[in-house]
This record gives C-alpha cells, structure tokens and sequence, in this order.
C-alpha cells in the first residue's frame, strides 16, 4: 500500500513509507454511508482508521446537547489512533459527512508492529510534541481571539487542508460546509458566524462559489487570525 500523498497531523503522518505501508498493508477496508457513525465518545479504543476516501468529522456534545466539531479529516488522515495506543475509551465521536472508504489496523495488531519495528515509537513522539504545540495554540485562540478571528481561523485551517488555488491569490475550499458546520468548529452562535460571514462576502474577503466558500483575500483573515 502506498503512503498517501497527503496526510493530517496525526501520529503516523510522519512515518517513513516502508513503515507506513507496513503497517496499513494488512488493514481491513470498511465504507461508510453518509452520516453513518464510525464510533462514539466511550466506546472501547480498539484501533484507528486511515481514511481513503470521503470525510469524517470528528465532535464532541456538550451536557446541553451543543454539538463542537473538534476536526474535519479527509483522505490521508487517521482518526483513533490516541485510544488505540493508551487504550482508553474514545474522547470524541466521528462520524462520516459523506460516503467514505477507511482502513482498520487493531490495537492487537498496531502492537505486534511496533514490537517487530520498535523504531516508530521515536516518530509517534516526534508527532505528540507537535500535538501538545498545537493545542497550546487552540487554547489561545479560543481564550483570546475575537469572534472574527475564531472564524477567520477556521478558515484558514480548511483551506490549508482542503483548498485549492484557482488563481489570483484565491483558495477556494472543496469541502460543502454549512454555516452550523462553522459554528460547530468555532464555539460561537450560528447567527454570530452569519452575521461575520455575510460582513466579509459584502467586503470581498471571502465568496460562494458553487457551495463551496472560497477565500478572496487570504491576507485579511491571516491578521484577523492572530493574537
């Protein structure tokens, strides 16, 4: 099996080829249908999945019911792989936004790997430094940023991982997402992101093409991003 071309942060994305594919060679492949759970938050860690095709989002609920997407992972990415290795139960839910292929590798089995290549427990603490960084920065921007920054950085954040530039400096972000969907990513109320939403396409910093929001000045939500 080949490493995909693209990979998330997760704990195997830096892994060299040969260990990549060693490990998922042998993964059982599973297809999702739209909105199908893949797990919920409390089931057994038993594994992870590589996503091959498709998207999962990744949420938690709150004990009022709110629903906060902590991630929206596409081909390339592996979800599950923390409970997998500790063995505790799931911390988040994931469930398929769309029709989706994934691949399963057992804790059993992830074990058995690393006991015939114990070399990639020095990456899997590479990636979990990096992890701890990047919370760091989540809890930042959630305790500092103003309201158009948490979606400004939304953005930025889908279109580093699903953009594309069709020219002229514009990304355009290939994935359908609703305005809940943002809200969701954000923390904030959905009428605060129509409201921040609907001030930027009046301002040209962002558009609608075909569902899809495309980013027409990436510079002005970079400074609305920072701290």
């Amino acid at each position: 099996m080949r490493k995909p071309a693209r990979a998330d942060n997760n704990l195997f994305a830096e892994l060299p080829a040969p260990l990549f594919a060693g490990l998922f060679d042998a993964a059982r492949p599973l297809r999702l249908s739209a909105d199908q759970m893949l797990f919920l938050v409390g089931d057994a860690g038993d594994g992870c999945y590589l996503v091959e095709d498709g998207l999962l989002k990744v949420t938690v609920v709150s004990p009022t019911g709110g629903e906060r997407i902590l991630a929206i992972l596409g081909p390339g990415a592996v979800v599950g792989e923390l409970s997998m290795i500790d063995g505790a139960p799931r911390s988040s839910s994931v469930c398929a936004v769309r029709e989706s292929a994934v691949r399963f590798v057992s804790r059993g089995d992830f074990q058995a790997f690393g006991e015939r290549h114990p070399d990639i427990y020095r990456h899997i603490v590479s990636v979990l430094a990096k992890r701890l960084r990047d919370t760091n920065l989540v809890v930042v921007a959630a305790s500092f940023l103003s309201l158009k920054g948490r979606v400004a950085r939304a953005l930025i954040t889908l279109a580093e991982a699903f953009g594309n530039d069709v020219g002229g400096g514009r990304i355009v972000i290939r994935q359908k997402l609703s305005q809940g969907d943002l809200a969701a990513m954000t923390g904030i109320a959905r009428e605060n992101v129509s409201r921040i939403l609907n001030e930027w396409k009046r301002l040209r910093i962002i558009s609608r093409l075909a569902s899809y929001y495309c980013l027409e000045q990436r510079a002005v939500l970079e400074r609305e991003a920072e701290l």
